[in-house]
């Protein structure tokens, strides 16, 4: 009898009831809100890689690059946010910048005011220290308005290619850039970006600028696709959250193939950027924005 008391009065082990297991489920579904949307969102990670080209001349090896893509100013994006990458950027000191698409969010309220977003980005991107700067359109750019993205660029700097190529040119050897307008939404024309008179010339390789990655797939059933020794892309956000075991919830179209990172295909090397801002929602999770560095290199 005195055991049964003793025992009966001995501290009980705590259970989890159920109103504090919502709350500890509540706390951590909080917190990871926090976490994704305030402070991954907002880590720039500057991913730096050696790109082996082949035919590369001399005069270009060791030439450096940075990537910056899908902006998105003022839909999630905080002017702050793109003054500290392109801070950031500046910090690099890179030979050319090149900028693969949507500055700008299409959407309602976007047609209704879309000048000053469209204007405010491209002044601010006039504030990257390096002149060399090239851009292509992305899907949204084209909902906002083809035009308006393209003066405002171009107005401030930075030279907008819509199935168009020029020479980059160094000690009088030659890099063909070609950029080709959205293909989601656009209207792409690799004739007119890498036309017959820059294929496969020797020491000439050309790098094609293309906002949605899984274009590459028509890039290299293209004719000129042969020519081509590097494609840099945006469009998928990385799929900007990303679960364990299970990766990206959702991936765009035309960037479901090929969704962040290199890719080698066939003779050509893609490389998928994460972009900086965010879409449809103002979250990032095991995917932050990134700021992608190149450094060109003969290939052997």
């Amino acid at each position: 009898m005195k055991l049964s008391m003793a025992l009966s009065l001995s501290s009980p082990t705590p259970s989890i009831t159920r109103r504090r297991f919502l709350a500890t489920g509540l706390a951590s579904l909080a917190g990871l809100l926090v976490y994704s949307g305030e402070i991954e969102r907002h880590w720039i990670e500057v991913t730096e890689h050696e790109v082996f080209l082949r035919g590369l001349p001399q005069a270009f090896a060791g030439m450096r690059v940075v990537q910056l893509s899908d902006i998105h100013l003022d839909n999630f994006t905080e002017p702050s946010f793109l003054r500290r990458a392109v801070e950031r950027i500046n910090e690099l000191k890179p030979d050319a910048v090149f900028l693969t698409g949507d500055y700008v969010t299409a959407g309602h309220w976007s047609k209704m005011f879309h000048n000053f977003p469209v204007h405010h980005c491209a002044v601010m991107l006039n504030n990257l220290e390096c002149t060399e700067r090239y851009a292509i359109l992305g899907n949204h750019d084209v909902g906002v308005g083809t035009k308006l993205v393209t003066d405002a660029l171009t107005e401030f700097g930075t030279i907008v290619l819509r199935n168009q190529c020029v020479p980059l040119q160094r000690a009088g050897s030659t890099l063909w850039l070609a950029g080709v307008d959205d293909p989601l939404v656009g209207h792409p024309d690799l004739d007119l970006a890498i036309p017959p008179s820059i294929r496969n010339l020797p020491s000439q390789p050309v790098v094609l600028l293309s906002h949605a990655p899984d274009y590459a797939d028509r890039v290299l059933a293209h004719p000129a696709g042969q020519s081509v020794a590097l494609m840099l892309s945006g469009h998928s956000h990385g799929g900007q959250v990303r679960l364990p075991f299970i990766g990206p919830l959702v991936l765009p179209t035309m960037a479901r193939k090929y969704s962040k990172g290199w890719y080698r295909l066939d003779a050509m090397q893609l490389y998928v950027n994460r972009g900086l801002g965010t879409i449809g929602i103002p979250f990032r999770l095991d995917c932050p924005p990134e700021i992608s560095v190149f450094t060109l290199r003969q290939q052997a």
